[in-house]
């Protein structure tokens, strides 16, 4: 069966760092279109990046862009997410989408990110 699961989240103070993963199992990864969302209290969800399925191609939203770093490896069929320059407001929690080139998307459960001294 499909299965997509964050790790990698946790605490952090403000300008450090976290590295985010999500391991795939159950679909053909390298097809999938791979990305990471965050979902803050009382906030609706957006998209932080994603990355095409062979990696060449990446886009990242304005309010992450210069600080986090999206990447994959199709032999392990992992996607990361490496985030730097934390700050409180990216508290939230991160989840990883697979997106099928049939329109088949595949959520994971998320992982907690909190940013505080």
């Amino acid at each position: 069966q499909v299965r997509v699961v964050e790790s990698g989240g946790g605490l952090a103070q403000p300008g450090g760092s976290l590295r985010l993963s999500c391991a795939a199992s159950g679909f053909t990864f390298s097809r999938y279109t791979m990305s990471w969302y965050r979902q803050a209290p009382g906030k609706e969800r957006e998209l932080v990046a994603l990355i095409s399925g062979n990696g060449g191609i990446t886009n990242y939203a304005n309010s992450m862009k210069g600080r986090v770093t999206i990447s994959r490896d199709n032999a392990k069929n992992t996607v990361y997410l490496q985030m730097n320059s934390l700050k409180p407001e990216d508290t939230a929690v991160y989840l990883c989408k697979a997106i099928g080139p049939s329109a088949n998307n595949y959520w994971g459960q998320g992982t907690q990110v909190t940013v505080s001294p």
